[in-house]
C-alpha cells in the first residue's frame, strides 16, 4: 500500500509539472502572438526585405562663362533573375524560344563573345537558378537602350528577368584643367563592404549640395545574401543642385599652360598659379601641379592654399609694418654691408653682392635680406610684438576663408612662443620662420592693388536647382584698410620700381612689355626633412598685379625647384609664368576693347536644336507646341523650320561614323562623343555651332574631337 501511494504521489507530481510547464508556454506564445506579434513580423520582414539607398543625381559644377567642368553620366549594371515567372513559366519555353536570336544579337552588338559564348553563359545561368546574375557592368545609356530592343529583353523585366541597375560616374570634359580645385568624386569601399565616395576641392566643400537627396527601394531576399528590387516601390531621390564658380575657363587654361612649359623645362617638383579679379576677389584661376615618378604632372595637391615659408615676397608686409609706423622714408639710406651682415651670431646674406650704402626703394627693389633685417632690428628689437601686430592686422594668422577645404594652418610666431627666438624677428623680416599660404600672400597685393582694400577670397558665384538662383555670393571686404592713404602710395611706388627700374629684380623680365606691372620677386631655401637646407631645394615665387595703373587682376606664382636646380630664382622660374599669363590677359582684353563691326541680323525664321528625342518630345509638350514628330524609333533627334512650322527628324547613330553634334547643349554632346570613347576639346559655352570631324566621316576610338559653342 505504501508502495502504491508512493507510485501515485509521483505521477500526479510529474503531471502537474507537465501541466504548469504547458501553461507556462501557452501563456508564452500569447504574449508573443498578442503583445511582440509586430516586432517580430517587423524582424521577419527584415529576413527577407530591406530598403537601400539610391544615390541623386549629383549636381554640375560650371564655370562663370557656362562651360561645364564636372557633371554625371549614367551607366547602367545589368542583372538577371534565371527564377522569373516570366522566364520560367511553361518550363521555360519562352526562354528556350528566344536564346539562340538573343545570343547572336549581343554578339553582333558587343562583339566582346560569340554567339555560341553567350549562349552558353545564359544557359548556365538559368541551370543554376541564379537569382540576381550579373550580365554586364558599367553600359553607357547608348548600349542599354540597344540592349532593351534586342529578342526577350524587350519583353520587360517580369517575362526577360533582365534588371537594370542605374549608376552615375562623374565626368570632367576638360580632364586636367583645375582638376583639384573642382575636385575628384572616386569611389571606394568600406570597412563594411559599402561603397562610398571620397571627395576633395569643391566637390567635398558643397558635397551636401551637390548630392541632393536619396531616395529608397524596397529589396526582396531571393535566396542566401541574394536581394533583388521590388518593382514600384522606389522612392524618388531629389537630384542635386548646381554650382557655378567664379572661374574662368580661358584664363585657367593660359594659368595652367603657363605653369606647367616652367615646371617640365626645370623638372621642378610642383607649383602653383593663381589669379584674383582686384575688386571682387573672386579667384578666376588655381593651377596646381605636381610631378609625378614618370616625370610627367597632374593636379595632385592644391598647393596654393599650403602654408610655407614665402621668402621675399613677404618683404611687403615688412615695408607695410615700416611705413604704417612711419619709421622711415624711402629716400633714407640703409648700409648692406656687402651682402652679408651678422645679427646674434647668425648671418643674414644677400643673394649678390648690392653694394653698401643705398636707398630704402632701392634695397627693397633689390630685395634686400640684409637691408630688411637691418631696418626691423632697428626699429622692432626692442617691441617685436609690434610687428607682430601688423602682420597679424594683414591677416596672416589666420585662414584666408576661402571656400574651399583642406587649407592648411599659418604660423606666424610671437614672443610668446616657445620656438621665438633672438634671430626670429630678422628673418621673419625676410619671409622665413612664418608659414602663410600663396593664396594668402596673393590677398595682401590684392589689397595694395585695389587700394587698401582686403577682399575676401572665393570660388563659387551662385548655387542653382533646375535652373533658377537659390543663393548668390557677392564680394565681402575683410580689411576697409590695410593701411594709410599715403604708406599705399609708397607701396605701389615701390611694387612698381621692382619691374620698371633698372636695379629692380623684375626688371629685365618686363622690359618692352606695353603695360605697366607692380610685383615682387621670391627665393627662398626650403627644409628638406632629415637633410635640412643641404640639398639646396630653392622655392620661387612672384606676385603681383596688373595693369599697374588701373589694375584688373593680381597673381601669385610658386614653384618648388629640384635640389641643387642650376636655375631657381624667382624671375627666371616663376617670373615667365606670370608674365604669359598678365601678357594674354592683357591682350584678351586689347582685344575687347576694340570696337567691332556688328553682323548682319540673321533671319529670325530659322532655328536648330537638337539633343535626346524624350527630352525634345517633353519641352515640346510642355510647351504645347504643334509640331511635325519625324523621330521614329532614333534617340536623338534635330528640331528645325521647315515652312515656318517645327519640324522633328529622327537622327541615326553609328559608333562606326562621327555622329552631327550640331544645335545639341554641351551636356547631351559630351554625353554622346564621351560614350564613343572620344577626346573632346571644348571651347566657348551655349549650343554646338562648329564640330573639327564632320559628320558621317570614319570614327576610330581615343580620336579628338573639338567642338566650339556659339
Amino acid at each position: 500500500m505504501e508502495v502504491k501511494r508512493d507510485i501515485l504521489w509521483r505521477v500526479y507530481l510529474c503531471f502537474i509539472g507537465i501541466v504548469l510547464f504547458s501553461v507556462v508556454i501557452l501563456i508564452r506564445a500569447v504574449y508573443i502572438q498578442q503583445v511582440q506579434g509586430s516586432f517580430w513580423l517587423e524582424q521577419a520582414k527584415e529576413q527577407q526585405q530591406r530598403f537601400v539607398e539610391i544615390d541623386a543625381e549629383r549636381g554640375t559644377i560650371y564655370s562663370e562663362d557656362g562651360s561645364m567642368l564636372s557633371t554625371s553620366i549614367p551607366f547602367f549594371n545589368i542583372y538577371i533573375d534565371f527564377m522569373a515567372e516570366g522566364l520560367r513559366e511553361k518550363n521555360g519555353k519562352r526562354f528556350k524560344d528566344n536564346i539562340d536570336s538573343l545570343s547572336i544579337s549581343l554578339a553582333d552588338y558587343f562583339k566582346d563573345k560569340t554567339a555560341t559564348e553567350y549562349r552558353q553563359l545564359l544557359q548556365n545561368g538559368y541551370r543554376k537558378k541564379d537569382r540576381y546574375f550579373l550580365f554586364k557592368k558599367n553600359l553607357s545609356f547608348q548600349d542599354y537602350k540597344t540592349l532593351r530592343t534586342m529578342p526577350l529583353v524587350k519583353q520587360g523585366r517580369d517575362k526577360s528577368g533582365f534588371i537594370p541597375e542605374v549608376k552615375d560616374k562623374r565626368l570632367n570634359p576638360f580632364g586636367l584643367l583645375a582638376n583639384r580645385t573642382i575636385g575628384l568624386s572616386r569611389e571606394y569601399l568600406d570597412s563594411d563592404g559599402k561603397i562610398r565616395n571620397t571627395n576633395v576641392g569643391l566637390e567635398k566643400t558643397y558635397d551636401t549640395i551637390l548630392k541632393g537627396e536619396g531616395g529608397r527601394r524596397l529589396m526582396r531576399k531571393v535566396a542566401a545574401g541574394v536581394f533583388v528590387p521590388v518593382d514600384g516601390s522606389e522612392i524618388e531621390p531629389q537630384n542635386g543642385k548646381d554650382i557655378i564658380t567664379t572661374l574662368d575657363v580661358n584664363i585657367q587654361d593660359i594659368a595652367e599652360n603657363a605653369l606647367l612649359k616652367v615646371l617640365t623645362e626645370n623638372e621642378c617638383e610642383y607649383g602653383t598659379a593663381l589669379v584674383m579679379e582686384v575688386k571682387t576677389g573672386k579667384i578666376k584661376a588655381i593651377a596646381n601641379l605636381g610631378r609625378r615618378t614618370d616625370g610627367t604632372y597632374w593636379e595632385d595637391m592644391n598647393y596654393a592654399i599650403r602654408a610655407s615659408e614665402p621668402g621675399s615676397t613677404f618683404k611687403l608686409a615688412t615695408m607695410l609694418s615700416l611705413l604704417e609706423d612711419k619709421y622711415i622714408n624711402l629716400n633714407q639710406h640703409v648700409n648692406l654691408e656687402g651682402g652679408a651682415w651678422t645679427v646674434n651670431g647668425r648671418t643674414v646674406y644677400d643673394s649678390e653682392n648690392h653694394g653698401y650704402d643705398v636707398s630704402i626703394k632701392e634695397a627693397f627693389e633689390m630685395s634686400s635680406n640684409v637691408g630688411m633685417a637691418k631696418l626691423v632690428m632697428a626699429h622692432y628689437a626692442k617691441k617685436p610684438t609690434q610687428f607682430v601686430d601688423h602682420l597679424k592686422r594683414m591677416r596672416f594668422h589666420q585662414y584666408s576663408g576661402i571656400d574651399l577645404l583642406g587649407e592648411t594652418t599659418p604660423v606666424v610666431k610671437t614672443p610668446k612662443n616657445r620656438s621665438w627666438s633672438a634671430t626670429s624677428l630678422p628673418w621673419m623680416s625676410f619671409g622665413y620662420e612664418v608659414l602663410v599660404s600663396p593664396l594668402q600672400t596673393l590677398m595682401l597685393y590684392n589689397a595694395i592693388a585695389n587700394d587698401g582694400k582686403m577682399m575676401k577670397p572665393y570660388l563659387v558665384n551662385a548655387i542653382k536647382e533646375n535652373g533658377l538662383v537659390v543663393k548668390e555670393n557677392q564680394p565681402e571686404v575683410l580689411e576697409q584698410a590695410v593701411c594709410n592713404e599715403q604708406t599705399l602710395k609708397l607701396l605701389q611706388e615701390l611694387l612698381k620700381g621692382v619691374c620698371n627700374d633698372p636695379h629692380g629684380t623684375g626688371f629685365t623680365l618686363f622690359k618692352g612689355a606695353p603695360y605697366a606691372v607692380a610685383g615682387k620677386t621670391g627665393t627662398s631655401l626650403m627644409a628638406n626633412g632629415a637633410n635640412g637646407y643641404r640639398d639646396h631645394i630653392y622655392q620661387s615665387s612672384f606676385a603681383g598685379y596688373f595693369p599697374a595703373d588701373n589694375p584688373q587682376y593680381s597673381c601669385i606664382v610658386v614653384v618648388k625647384n629640384k635640389p641643387f636646380a642650376p636655375v631657381y630664382y624667382g624671375a627666371r622660374i616663376a617670373g615667365p609664368v606670370f608674365k604669359e599669363l598678365a601678357d594674354k590677359l592683357y591682350a584678351i582684353n586689347a582685344d575687347k576693347d576694340k570696337k567691332t563691326i556688328p553682323a548682319p541680323k540673321k533671319d529670325s525664321s530659322y532655328y536648330l536644336y537638337a539633343g535626346a528625342t524624350e527630352d525634345m518630345q517633353q519641352v515640346m509638350k510642355t510647351l504645347e507646341w504643334r509640331y511635325k514628330d519625324s523621330a521614329g524609333v532614333h534617340e536623338w533627334t534635330r528640331l528645325y523650320a521647315e515652312n515656318y512650322a517645327p519640324v522633328m527628324n529622327g537622327q541615326p547613330v553609328s559608333k562606326k561614323n562621327m555622329p552631327d553634334v550640331r544645335g545639341m547643349g554641351l551636356k547631351d554632346a559630351l554625353y554622346l562623343l564621351e560614350n564613343m570613347q572620344a577626346k573632346v576639346i571644348v571651347r566657348g559655352r551655349g549650343k554646338v555651332k562648329v564640330q573639327s570631324v564632320e559628320p558621317g566621316a570614319p570614327f576610330v576610338k581615343s580620336m579628338p574631337v573639338t567642338i566650339e559653342l556659339n
